[in-house]
């Protein structure tokens, strides 16, 4: 069986290449995909050509063996219709998975998820709110301190919207006037980045306890640690990829015992691991789905055989981009 499947053959860009589909196995579904989800952090770096080629694609997901070399099949949203079934699947159901870009795949049963209430481009964000999730459970704010999220793309809007139901005072920062619109559908209050350290000066006292960095850039992250209170944390959720980092951590830094921490979606951090799991993070991660409005963020859509401009145009952010699909069919 033959199916084509998005390949990364060289910084920015991407093709259509035909590959091999074994019969499923036991167990096993075969998948027609209808859309698929471009992620705005890892995904544009391994577009861009910034990401290790000798660092491996993830070594939590099956489907997505071996390393960045060039070419590689990369991406991790997948939804589409059971053509082949196994259980508890029956075959015409809407299922997710985490797989690379391709129209048709097989996948364990047990790998995918049945997502027939949800609208399939809503589906493809799930990736992003189980990461936003991440980011809530490795920040855990105190009722009433205040955060500010750096960027605000699909990622970082989700982390404001969760990091307020926790009881926290947040405070987005983003330059594009688009986003901040977006982010105001989910209740977040956003403000250009030039004008969030008024508007923290005026509302605390110290400073914000936490900011939370998900522009990707690295130059929010060293502005940004300007906003913190004596001993606050930055957080940083973007991956920079190769690209260098420069920071102050000159007396500042030390003298106000600022504190740098990482947060990232493929493991759990001990300290949770007693009382938290993979699955109860996924339970929770498709229950906020289902509650979000996720649609707002979903943007942008290209049919598959255009690919290449759809990474292109997220790689540009074109026409207020947040979150761009490839559709099917």
């Amino acid at each position: 069986m033959k199916a084509r499947a998005v390949h990364f053959v060289a910084p920015r860009r991407v093709e259509l290449r035909e590959v091999e589909v074994p019969d499923p196995p036991s167990g096993h579904v075969l998948v027609a995909t209808e859309w698929s989800g471009i992620s705005s952090g890892t995904e544009l770096l391994a577009y861009r050509g910034e990401v290790d080629p000798e660092l491996p694609l993830d070594e939590t997901l099956g489907a997505l063996a071996g390393t960045f070399a060039h070419p590689f099949r990369y991406g991790y949203s997948a939804v589409g219709r059971v053509v082949r079934p196994a259980a508890p699947l029956r075959e015409g159901q809407r299922v997710f998975a985490f797989h690379p870009h391709q129209d048709r795949f097989v996948a364990h049963a047990r790998e995918v998820v049945a997502v027939d209430d949800l609208d399939p481009r809503a589906a493809t964000l799930y990736p992003m709110v189980e990461t936003a999730l991440q980011v809530c459970l490795d920040a855990a704010p105190r009722l009433g301190e205040t955060v500010v999220v750096v960027g605000l793309g699909a990622v970082g809007i989700l982390v404001a919207a969760l990091l307020a139901r926790t009881g926290a005072v947040v405070l987005g920062a983003e330059p594009e006037p688009a986003r901040r619109a977006a982010a105001a559908a989910f209740g977040v209050r956003a403000v250009a980045p030039d004008q969030a350290p008024e508007v923290v000066a005026a509302e605390t006292r110290q400073g914000a306890d936490l900011v939370v960095e998900a522009s990707g850039n690295p130059g929010a992250l060293a502005s940004s640690l300007g906003l913190l209170a004596h001993e606050g944390t930055a957080l940083v959720c973007s991956w920079y990829g190769t690209k260098p980092v420069a920071l102050p951590l000159g007396a500042a830094f030390h003298r106000r015992r600022l504190a740098l921490r990482s947060t990232q979606v493929s493991t759990l951090p001990a300290a949770l691991t007693a009382r938290w799991d993979r699955r109860r993070r996924t339970e929770l991660a498709w229950r906020l789905s289902r509650e979000l409005p996720l649609l707002v963020l979903a943007t942008h859509a290209f049919p598959f055989e255009q690919a290449a401009e759809a990474y292109a145009c997220a790689d540009r952010r074109d026409d207020g981009l947040i979150h761009a699909t490839l559709r099917y069919q």
